[in-house]
C-alpha cells in the first residue's frame, strides 16, 4: 500500500530545483510584507514619529553617499524606493522564478510518470487484466496522474510560500510587539490543526468515493466495448437506470458526507479567524493607545496579521483541494506498486532486435502441470513432444486446458511443476521477450488496432519488406479483399477493426503472423466463429502453411485438424489420446465420439 511518502516523492527527481523555486516563491511571499511595513514608517514619517533604527541608518547612509539635506522628503524618498524595487523591480522576475519552475516541473514529471505508467502496463502479470477492464485501469491512472499535476504548481507556488509568508509574518509580529505574536502563533496552529485533522477524516471518505467511481467508469467502458449487445438485447433503459443508480448514490455521498464536511469547516474556520483578527485589532490598539508602540507599528501590525490570516482561507482551500485528490494520487502509486508479471519481457527494443534466437521449432512439453489456483490444477502431467516443423492438433470439451497449454508457452503463466523446453532449452531460462519473437499466435478473436491495414500487418515487424508482406498476404488470402476497401493496404480499419468482417481480420491475423516469420505458429480456434465461406478461406491459407514450421492447432471444428501430424485429444487436463485422424477413429474413444457429434450436426463444449 503506498503512503503520504510516495505522493511527495512523485517529483523527487526534481528535488534540487524544487527546493530552490519554493524557496524563490517563498522569499517573494516575504518580501511582499515590506510594503505594509513601509506604509507604516511612512505613516511614522508624517506624523513626526521616530522610525526603525535599521531604516534610520539606511537614510542616514543614503544621505552621506548623496550628500543629500536631511529631511522628510529623503526619508519619503527611501522608503518609496524601497517600495519601488520589492513591487515593480521584482514583478518580471518573479513569474519566471516562481511559476514557470512549478510547471515546469509538473509537466516533466507528468511525462516521466506515464513512461513509467506504460511500462507498467506492459509488464503486468495478463491475470490482473482478467479482474480489471481497461476503463478502470485507464481511469486511476488518469485521475492520478493529473491530479499530480496540477496540485504540485499549487502546493509548491502557493500553499508552501504562504506558509512561508505567515512564518515571517510572525517574526514581525515578535519584533513589534512579542504579547500579540505569541498569541498569534498559538491561534494559527490550532486552526491548521483542527483543519488538519478534520481533512484526514474526510480523505477516507474520499477513498471510498473513488472505489465508487472506478466502478462507474468501468461499467461506462463496458457500456462502450459491448454496445452492440447492449441495443442488440434492447437493455438501454436498463443500463441507463443503473448508471443513474451509480450516479445518484456518488451524488448523496460527495454532497452530504464529504462536501457539507467541507463546509462545516469552512464556517467554523472563518468564525474563528475573524474573531482573531478583531482581537488583533482590539490589543494593538490598546497598546499603542498606551504608547507602547507607534502609530506606524500599530497600522503595520493590523495590516499584516489581517494578511496571515486572510491567507488561512486561501491555504484551507488548497489543502481541501489536497484532501479531494489525494485517494486518487494514492491509487496511483497502489497501482504503480503492484509486482510485474513473471513472464514480464524486456522494454529495450535493442536487447531484442541485436540478439535474435533462432530454433528448429522442437517442443518438449515434460511432466506438466498447472493451476489457476494452486488446489485446483488445469493441466496434470502432461508429457508431449513435438518434433521440428510438425503439425499438432490440441482438441477436447472446453475447459479440458487447450488454451492453458498455450499460454504456457508463451509463459504467460509459469508451470507448478514440469517444463517446457524448445530445442533442449528450458523457456524459463530464455529472455521473454526475445523468446517470443521467434513465436507467433492467430486468436479466436483477432486483435486489430485502429490504423491502417499494412499498420497491423506490420505490427510485429514494422521493418519487413514490402515482398515479404505481400507474400504473408497472398497465404493467408488478405489479397482476395484487400482491392474491396477503400484504401487498399492505406485503409483505417477502425477501433477494434470494425471496419473488417470477422472472416478478415482473421486473415489479416495470419498474414500478421507470418509476417514475423515465426519458428512456431499456433492457431487459437482461429475458425471456430466463422461463417462456412470465411472458414473455408481460413482453412485453405492454414494448409499452405503446413510443414513451413512447427504448428499448433486448438480447434473445436475437427474438420480444420484432419492433415495434422498428430492429434492430441485432453480430457480434465490430461493427455487422453493422441494419433493422426484416422488412427484415432479407428481407436473409438473420445475423439470418435467428439468426430460423430459433429459429423450428425451436433455441438460439443
Amino acid at each position: 500500500m503506498s503512503s503520504f511518502r510516495d505522493i511527495v516523492g512523485y517529483f523527487s527527481k526534481y528535488r534540487a530545483i524544487a527546493f530552490l523555486s519554493i524557496a524563490a516563491s517563498s522569499l517573494f511571499e516575504i518580501i511582499d510584507l515590506i510594503v505594509p511595513y513601509c506604509v507604516g514608517q511612512i505613516l511614522n514619517v508624517l506624523s513626526n514619529q521616530p522610525l526603525d533604527l535599521p531604516l534610520t541608518a539606511l537614510i542616514a547612509l543614503v544621505q552621506n553617499i548623496g550628500n543629500f539635506p536631511e529631511s522628510k522628503w529623503l526619508s519619503l524618498g527611501v522608503l518609496l524606493g524601497i517600495v519601488f524595487v520589492v513591487t515593480v523591480v521584482r514583478s518580471p522576475i518573479q513569474p519566471w522564478i516562481g511559476v514557470w519552475y512549478h510547471w515546469a516541473i509538473a509537466l516533466e514529471a507528468r511525462k516521466d510518470h506515464f513512461s513509467q505508467v506504460v511500462a507498467k502496463i506492459l509488464t503486468l502479470p495478463l491475470g490482473y487484466y482478467d479482474e480489471n477492464n481497461p476503463g478502470r485501469i485507464a481511469g486511476r491512472i488518469a485521475r492520478g496522474i493529473e491530479n499530480h499535476t496540477w496540485t504540485y504548481p499549487e502546493v509548491a507556488g502557493q500553499l508552501i510560500p504562504k506558509l512561508g509568508r505567515i512564518l515571517g509574518i510572525f517574526v514581525m509580529i515578535l519584533l513589534i510587539e512579542p504579547p500579540i505574536a505569541i498569541a498569534f502563533l498559538i491561534s494559527f496552529v490550532l486552526i491548521l490543526g483542527y483543519s488538519l485533522k478534520h481533512l484526514s477524516l474526510i480523505i477516507k471518505k474520499e477513498e471510498l468515493l473513488e472505489k465508487h467511481q472506478e466502478n462507474t467508469e468501468s461499467r461506462t467502458s463496458e457500456i462502450i466495448t459491448n454496445i452492440k449487445t447492449v441495443k442488440s438485447f434492447a437493455t438501454e433503459a436498463q443500463e441507463y437506470r443503473r448508471q443513474q443508480q451509480r450516479f445518484n448514490r456518488e451524488f448523496k455521498y460527495v454532497n452530504y458526507r464529504i462536501h457539507k464536511g467541507y463546509v462545516n469547516l469552512i464556517t467554523w474556520s472563518r468564525t474563528v479567524i475573524q474573531t482573531c483578527v478583531f482581537l488583533v485589532l482590539l490589543f494593538t490598539l490598546v497598546s499603542t493607545v498606551q504608547g507602547n508602540i507607534t502609530l506606524g507599528h500599530f497600522i503595520t501590525t493590523l495590516t499584516i496579521s489581517s494578511m496571515a490570516y486572510a491567507e488561512l482561507e486561501p491555504i484551507s482551500q488548497l489543502a481541501e483541494i489536497f484532501a479531494r485528490r489525494y485517494a486518487s494520487m494514492k491509487r496511483l502509486h497502489d497501482f504503480m506498486q503492484l509486482e510485474s508479471g513473471a513472464d514480464a519481457a524486456s522494454l529495450t527494443i535493442e536487447n531484442i532486435k541485436d540478439n535474435p534466437y533462432k530454433f528448429t521449432g522442437k517442443l518438449e512439453f515434460q511432466d506438466l502441470s498447472f493451476g489457476y489456483d494452486r488446489d485446483r490444477l488445469i493441466l496434470k502431467d502432461i508429457n508431449l513432444l513435438i518434433q521440428p516443423y510438425q503439425t499438432v492438433a490440441l482438441v477436447g470439451r472446453s475447459g479440458s486446458g487447450k488454451s492453458t497449454l498455450v499460454k504456457l508457452l508463451f509463459r504467460y503463466f509459469e508451470p507448478q511443476q514440469g517444463a517446457i523446453k524448445i530445442d533442449g532449452a528450458n523457456i524459463n531460462t530464455l529472455d521473454t521477450a526475445r523468446y517470443r519473437r521467434r513465436l507467433a499466435i492467430v486468436h479466436q478473436d483477432v486483435d486489430i488496432f485502429n490504423g491502417t491495414v499494412w499498420d497491423n500487418l506490420t505490427y510485429g515487424n514494422p521493418n519487413a519488406e514490402r515482398e515479404k508482406v505481400l507474400q504473408a498476404c497472398r497465404i493467408a488470402r488478405v489479397d482476395e479483399f484487400i482491392h474491396e476497401l477503400p484504401n487498399g493496404y492505406l485503409t483505417v480499419v477502425g477501433e477494434r477493426g470494425v471496419r473488417l468482417s470477422g472472416g478478415q481480420k482473421q486473415r489479416l491475423g495470419i498474414a500478421r503472423a507470418l509476417v514475423v516469420d515465426p519458428d512456431i505458429l499456433i492457431f487459437d480456434e482461429a475458425t471456430s466463429s466463422l461463417d462456412y465461406e470465411s472458414e473455408r478461406s481460413i482453412q485453405l491459407a492454414m494448409k499452405s502453411i503446413l510443414g513451413t514450421r512447427t504448428t499448433l492447432i486448438i480447434a473445436h471444428r475437427l474438420s480444420t485438424i484432419r492433415e495434422a501430424d498428430l492429434i492430441v485429444v485432453l480430457d480434465g487436463g490430461k493427455i487422453i489420446e493422441t494419433g493422426s485422424h484416422e488412427e484415432l477413429l479407428n481407436q473409438g474413444g473420445i475423439y470418435q465420439r467428439l468426430h460423430s457429434l459433429q459429423e450428425t450436426g451436433e455441438i460439443f463444449n
